[in-house]
């Protein structure tokens, strides 16, 4: 089967080996000719040391890309999301099923990758859409070790064409969803839960302040994911607490190494500068305060992420800020 991915960085590249080892035939479109060329001279992947498969193919061109196949892979910034489904939907001629692995929300509107599909892609043209999620770092894929995604789809039968055709035996196992939005919206929120983690290790508070943070994140990520419309127990799940704990306590994790140089005393720009790949966790905090703010949730750590990212508070006026709130009962959001 032939499968388009757009977007040839750290994680579309990786994932396209995963379906080229499934025996699918992968086209990458990238708009950096600095990846194509490794692509396609050298079959080195972009960002690792590695070699990836020489039947992998990439092109700087769009509509070669959007010709290639029917399956479109979404491996692209949340930012750009929107400007690059415009232009593929001015290349369009035939129904495409679009696949999206990025984890983000979008600001102001605080809409998910599939609401924007769906406002972006004219609806001839859209034969379907699933978002690809879970614990997973693009530096353990690439070398095969042992990953669990969930592919979440409004139809259940399409969640599971996508869950067949990233599964294998040897290191992949995906699992089903109906619950697009609680995926969705699961794996971006952690993003910004990795952010605070990252600065409580910068500030060196040590481990239990970690476990805290993540623990108390996790209500954070229901809230959130209930108000949008999710499922509760979709955050408890491989989208939610799963990616989380990869993400929150990891130094492979971008989200966690950006909010580290934020502890230890670089700026927001200074720490973003620094870092080679897309970090989505700072613009999901600014989304997930601007949803907090819509529906009225008790976010304490988004709100002082907010401030801090906007330099309103330093990191350690920010713990402060959290550990002066009123002392209250431990509730599980579970029902």
């Amino acid at each position: 089967m032939k499968i388009t991915c757009i977007g040839g960085g750290a994680w579309g590249t990786t994932l396209s080996q995963v379906l080229s080892d499934n025996q699918h035939e992968v086209l990458i479109r990238d708009i950096n000719r600095h990846f194509v060329d490794k692509i396609n001279t050298t079959h080195t992947h972009p960002f690792f040391d590695t070699t990836i498969p020489a039947n992998i193919r990439a092109t700087v061109s769009l509509e070669e890309a959007i010709n290639f196949s029917d399956i479109i892979l979404l491996s692209v910034p949340t930012k750009v999301t929107r400007q690059v489904l415009k232009e593929i939907n001015a290349l369009l001629n035939t129904p495409k099923i679009f696949i999206n692995v990025s984890k983000g929300i979008e600001p102001e509107t605080s809409f998910c990758v599939s609401q924007i599909v769906e406002e972006e892609i004219e609806v001839q043209y859209l034969k379907g859409y699933v978002n690809l999620s879970g614990p997973s770092h693009a530096e353990e894929l690439i070398l095969r070790k042992l990953t669990s995604l969930v592919a979440a789809s409004k139809d259940l039968e399409l969640a599971k064409f996508v869950q067949n055709l990233f599964s294998n035996d040897h290191y992949l196992r995906v699992y089903t969803s109906t619950d697009v939005i609680g995926v969705e919206t699961s794996g971006a929120i952690k993003n910004a839960i990795a952010i605070i983690s990252g600065v409580a290790y910068g500030m060196g508070l040590g481990e239990n302040a970690r476990a805290f943070l993540i623990s108390r994140g996790v209500r954070e990520i229901v809230l959130i994911v209930s108000a949008l419309g999710g499922k509760k127990e979709t955050a408890y799940g491989l989208s939610g607490i799963g990616d989380l704990i990869v993400t929150a306590s990891s130094m492979n994790s971008r989200n966690f190494q950006c909010g580290l140089k934020i502890g230890q005393g670089m700026s927001v720009e200074e720490a973003l500068a620094s870092m080679e790949q897309t970090v989505e966790g700072i613009k999901t905090i600014k989304a997930a305060y601007q949803i907090g703010q819509k529906y009225n949730l008790e976010l304490p750590m988004i709100y002082v992420a907010y401030e801090v990212i906007h330099g309103k508070v330093t990191a350690k006026e920010a713990l402060n800020q959290l550990l002066s709130r009123s002392l209250k009962e431990e509730v599980i959001l579970v029902n």
